[in-house]
């Protein structure tokens, strides 16, 4: 069996920084993916993928990657179910990032990017 994903996209916002009751950090963002194709009108169309990242990874996220940013992110498909507030069933699919790759640089007046561990890299360190 094999669930694995590879999306490269730009954020839609910022990342969203959270520590569980027990003060393990959760970063939530989401990606804009392009299709490979246009729409009828010439256009490309993007897909809009939820993504978490967990511990350190989810601390790096949450603090050095902000809204346009584009970055590759490597990980698995996770679809849970819950029931909401209202007491209707709903049910979210989301990518568990295993590793962020920072593709760009941060704009003029942003802090620059710091990896914080190996599941993160900059440009530079990318092998092409």
């Amino acid at each position: 069996m094999l669930n694995r994903i590879i999306l490269i996209g730009r954020l839609t916002r910022d990342p969203e920084l959270r520590y569980t009751p027990q003060g393990v950090p959760v970063a939530s963002f989401a990606l804009a993916v392009d299709r490979p194709f246009s729409n009828q009108q010439g256009q490309r169309e993007a897909d809009f993928i939820d993504c978490i990242a967990w511990r350190k990874l989810g601390e790096t996220v949450g603090n050095h990657l902000t809204k346009g940013r584009l970055v590759a992110v490597e990980g698995r498909l996770q679809v849970r179910s819950y029931e909401a507030q209202d007491g209707t069933k709903r049910r979210v699919s989301e990518v568990v990032a295993d590793s962020v790759r920072f593709l760009d640089r941060p704009r003029e007046g942003q802090p620059a990017d710091v990896p914080m561990s190996d599941d993160v890299a900059l440009p530079d360190d990318l092998p092409f």
